[in-house]
């Protein structure tokens, strides 16, 4: 996946507004799924358009320890690191909607502490259990950004909180396991779920109500 020359400088402009290091690590394989290509292709060259990125690319079975330092079970799969691994994940090459999603990420990751409202980090650092945020995507939704940004930026700033970004239509047995009927579909520690890009007060008082119904252990 390349992108045209007028859209590099876009993405340059974006990035320009990155004030720290971050390193793309992607996992494919050697025999490639169906949208591993195009996105090694674009992580790398996303690593050409800022002296910022460094791109690492990795295979998920001949690099095994790898992939279970950074959790990852399923590909094409992008750990976006700043200055320390917030957790956050890219599931799936971001096109349309989502590649907004991925940039904002990686400049969101470069900063650090994140731009929430001193209510909402107050809110978040009364959470003291692990909390896995699954955001489903599609290239066509355009209330999806809002409700990745807020994912990300949630685990930015709370150590328990772990989100993954994942576009819908190339995992589709997820799809078929949480019941997604349209996006942004977001998935909480894996028993509670809701649609639409709701406010942040919103979306943290979801994540206690998760955390009242269940506590899962496998994200500890």
């Amino acid at each position: 996946m390349v992108l045209p020359e007028y859209e590099k400088e876009l993405v340059k402009k974006h990035l320009s507004a990155m004030t720290g290091e971050v390193e793309l690590i992607v996992f494919t394989q050697e025999k490639e799924c169906q949208f591993c290509r195009e996105t090694r292709e674009l992580m790398l060259e996303l690593g050409t358009l800022s002296p910022k990125i460094k791109t690492t690319v990795y295979d998920l079975v001949k690099d095994e320890e790898m992939a279970k330092k950074y959790d990852i079970k399923k590909i094409p799969a992008t750990a976006i690191v700043g200055r320390e691994d917030y957790g956050i994940r890219y599931y799936g090459v971001p096109a349309g909607y989502e590649f907004p999603v991925l940039l904002g990420g990686i400049t969101d990751v470069s900063k650090g502490p994140s731009s929430l409202q001193e209510n909402i980090k107050k809110k978040l650092s009364e959470i003291k259990k692990p909390v896995h945020i699954q955001v489903f995507v599609s290239p066509t939704c355009p209330y999806c950004p809002a409700a990745a940004k807020t994912a990300y930026q949630f685990a930015i700033e709370n150590e328990f909180i772990k989100s993954d970004v994942i576009e819908m239509t190339e995992f589709p047995h997820l799809v078929q396991r949480y019941s997604i009927m349209s996006t942004p579909h977001i998935v909480i520690n894996e028993d509670t779920s809701f649609a639409g890009a709701q406010p942040a007060e919103i979306f943290i008082e979801l994540i206690n109500m998760a955390l009242r119904q269940s506590y899962n252990p496998m994200y500890s």
